[in-house]
């Protein structure tokens, strides 16, 4: 029996560098059957195969319509299905992923690396891209979320509940653990779990951020003294939402002064207008005041992206690519943002589109301008 597992995204999107716990978990259980499995990287000779098991995580990924469901081709994923995506058969979904399915893949993308470059060719730079296939056990221990936000995919869950025991994905091989929980703080029993996690002494993170908004300074006690990896990462999604996180950033400021707190800013939601980005860039200022850094998430429905359709879509691009970029941000306004990008402008006498979105915002509304287009990160201090 022979089985093709194909990652939609590896194969859809340039940059794409997560590996698709799906894909990892359905190797992990054919090969302890002792089934001949491969990670296939295109869409042809699919009947050469008994089984094929394609995932796909992102609505906007490119897959080949001519390609159905039958009794041999399984599709699988939010990005088919969106929030009515199926489980996973029990047996698949608590077997120990196969961390070891993209290790061809991955000689291959180094491989070529090294030919193209030559004495050039950084080998560890390179495989930096590479250290969430390679450094993390990947899982959930619990899922599941009570708040049910309209823009969220997670929708058939009205709670949190425990989704697996650690030792279902953990191998100590690796060096780190990367967990995908939904809302991990939201479970009663967030303690102990998180005991067990720290008494790994391996370096951990929440890759789909946290809710700042449930914090306890019990919770900060623990979260803030242990061996995190990379940033704190929690969201600033809704405006009406800034007084809480307001206090919820100053009880963190009380346990910690790491630059490593980053927030998902979410925009273009609620609406695609003037009033959501200045509410994008009053959550950004506030988040400014307490040394955190923004990052902007432009929403996107299962069809399409609502922003792109708006008066101000250069400001949406401008204001993301300002932000989610650290080494700007840190340094520059948004205007300076702007006027940086204006120099490096390659077609005299036109404006760049930052400059231009900026210029006709501001035409459109100076207060808002004159509000949020100066301010500096680095003129904030803890």
């Amino acid at each position: 029996m022979t089985i093709a597992i194909i990652d939609a995204d590896l194969i859809g999107r340039k940059k794409h560098r997560f590996p698709n716990l799906v894909c990892e978990k359905i190797s992990g259980y054919y090969k302890e059957k002792g089934e001949e499995v491969e990670l296939k990287l295109n869409y042809k000779d699919l009947d050469d195969y008994s089984e094929v098991f394609i995932s796909k995580v992102f609505t906007d990924t490119p897959f080949p319509e001519s390609i159905k469901t039958t009794k041999r081709i399984h599709l699988g994923g939010t990005g088919f299905y969106f929030d009515k995506a199926k489980d996973l058969p029990n047996s698949i979904e608590h077997h120990m992923p196969d961390y070891r399915l993209y290790d061809e893949w991955i000689k291959c993308e180094r491989d070529k690396a090294k030919a193209e470059h030559g004495q050039d060719f950084k080998e560890s730079r390179f495989m930096l891209q590479f250290k969430e296939y390679t450094d993390y056990s990947i899982g959930f221990i619990t899922r599941g979320c009570f708040r049910h936000c309209q823009f969220c995919v997670n929708q058939k869950y009205d709670r949190v509940v425990c989704h697996s025991e650690l030792k279902e994905f953990f191998d100590n091989s690796y060096k780190k653990i990367c967990l995908l929980d939904d809302n991990f703080f939201g479970y009663p029993n967030w303690r102990d779990l998180l005991r067990e996690i720290i008494e790994t002494k391996k370096p951990y993170k929440f890759k789909q951020g946290m809710d700042e908004r449930l914090l306890t300074k019990e919770m900060c006690e623990m979260l803030f003294n242990s061996k995190y990896d990379g940033d704190f990462t929690f969201a600033f999604d809704n405006i009406e939402d800034y007084e809480l996180v307001s206090k919820k950033l100053k009880m963190i400021r009380e346990y910690t002064k790491s630059i490593n707190i980053k927030f998902y800013v979410l925009v273009g939601f609620e609406s695609n207008d003037a009033k959501d980005i200045e509410n994008a860039f009053k959550r950004v200022k506030l988040l400014m005041q307490y040394k955190c850094l923004p990052y902007i998430m432009r929403y996107q429905n299962r069809d399409y992206s609502p922003w792109q359709d708006s008066k101000y879509r250069g400001m949406y691009v401008s204001l993301a690519r300002w932000c989610n970029q650290p080494s700007i941000f840190k340094k520059m306004s948004f205007r300076q943002f702007c006027l940086a990008n204006q120099l490096l402008h390659r077609t005299e006498g036109t404006l760049c589109s930052a400059m231009k979105a900026m210029n006709e915002f501001e035409n459109d509304y100076p207060r808002i301008a004159k509000k949020y287009f100066d301010l500096r990160y680095e003129t904030y201090t803890l």
